[in-house]
């Protein structure tokens, strides 16, 4: 059963009937995210888009079911490696001289972008000084984010990008280094299991936060915000009320990382000077 949301008025009252019937206002999301995936939310549900809005009316709690099916976005260990060999290398050394690092992962999704920051941070000597928070809209991927349990086969590949990070010499790119895997996590194959260590999943405070409402959730500023692969399902006014938010809460020369595909363009990119992915906060 394909179902495909085809007319501005079936979106518009999908909109409508969540702003009347739940907490969540997605009218700025990119109007081609929503479609796709709110097709494919009636293809699971087997239902058409007038049952759906029936449902949501009679039952705010079912609407809240269909925005976590909408909202949940996939991440991996060290996505793009040569993202975080540059934090390694170039962003992250300078910040050894400070009391503390605040660090905010804005859109955390199941925590693996979260964890993988702990490990370069602790391989960095970074770690305790470091204040880590992570938000997400969707509050059943918190709670995965925070037990730090992932699949192992569907993240194997991904433990390559550790050893390209993590087992890679800054100092001498030739000569590898050899930390292995068990310190920060047990792989258990029999089970199809990987377990962050206890100590990486009590270190960071994960709150859920609609970044739809421009509000700063844990009410501090920042030295470094991670924001990637969240902004692409935002129309531009959106993101630019974002961009300045992440623009007033980060500190003077603090960096803010998008995603590969994702940019800051008009006006607020004269506030920050970009090094690839990151943006780092002019004055």
């Amino acid at each position: 059963m394909i179902v495909d949301v085809d007319t501005s008025d079936d979106l518009f009252r999908f909109l409508a009937a969540l702003k009347a019937y739940t907490s969540y206002d997605l009218s700025d999301y990119s109007d081609r995210s929503l479609r796709r995936r709110l097709s494919k939310v009636l293809e699971d549900e087997r239902i058409t888009i007038d049952e759906l809005l029936l449902k949501i009316s009679q039952n705010p709690a079912y609407g809240e079911h269909v925005v976590e099916s909408i909202t949940v976005n996939t991440s991996e260990f060290f996505r793009d490696p040569a993202l975080w060999l540059l934090l390694r290398s170039r962003i992250y050394p300078k910040f050894r001289t400070q009391a503390y690092l605040n660090v905010w992962h804005a859109g955390c999704s199941m925590g693996q972008e979260v964890y993988s920051n702990l490990m370069l941070l602790n391989e960095l000597g970074l770690y305790e000084k470091a204040r880590v928070y992570a938000s997400d809209i969707n509050v059943k991927i918190l709670e995965a984010a925070q037990r730090g349990e992932y699949r192992y086969r569907f993240n194997l590949s991904y433990l390559d990008n550790f050893d390209l990070v993590i087992n890679t010499n800054p100092l001498n790119y030739e000569e590898k280094l050899d930390i292995p895997y068990s310190k920060y996590f047990r792989v258990d194959e029999s089970r199809d299991l990987i377990s962050i260590h206890s100590d990486l999943r009590k270190k960071p405070i994960f709150r859920c936060n609609d970044l739809v409402k421009g509000v700063n959730p844990f009410f501090v500023r920042y030295d470094v915000i991670f924001c990637r692969n969240v902004l692409i399902y935002f129309n531009a006014a959106l993101q630019n009320r974002l961009f300045e938010v992440f623009y007033r809460n980060l500190y003077p020369g603090g960096i803010l990382i998008l995603g590969a595909h994702e940019s800051i363009i008009g006006s607020w990119a004269n506030k920050f000077e970009r090094l690839s992915q990151v943006y780092v906060r002019k004055d």
